[in-house]
């Protein structure tokens, strides 16, 4: 097996610090807001997907033994927002970004609106 290069042995580390500074509690929850005798605080989820492989054999079928190998990893991360917490000195409370009600009601427009166009291509 051939040496692997320097950079090749430090992807792991890479992509633990870029993870560590952009899946950080701030980020999910962001910084606090402070007015009018409430504290806000916003929320976040965060989604993450994490993958690597490696592999080794010949190059090529007319290649005269020659080794090819190779590796490589990745990361995503994107962040969904969902609302915020409200903080005052006699309750706390958490506010949705979106409501269950107009998510019903769109895609009862939606499954309404396709059968009104499917009947009405058939008749």
């Amino acid at each position: 097996m051939s040496e692997t290069a320097p950079e090749d042995r430090n992807i792991g580390a890479a992509i633990t610090n870029s993870l560590n500074q952009n899946a950080s509690i701030r980020n999910i929850f962001g910084e606090p807001i402070e007015t009018q005798g409430k504290t806000i605080i916003p929320v976040a989820q965060h989604v993450m997907g994490l993958g690597g492989g490696y592999g080794q054999g010949k190059k090529n079928e007319e290649a005269d033994n020659t080794q090819g190998e190779g590796a490589g990893a990745g990361a995503g991360l994107y962040t969904i927002p969902k609302g915020v917490f409200e903080i005052t000195a006699k309750k706390t409370r958490f506010v949705p970004l979106y409501s269950p009600q107009s998510f019903l009601l769109g895609t009862a427009i939606g499954l309404l609106t396709g059968w009104l166009l499917t009947r009405k291509a058939k008749g």
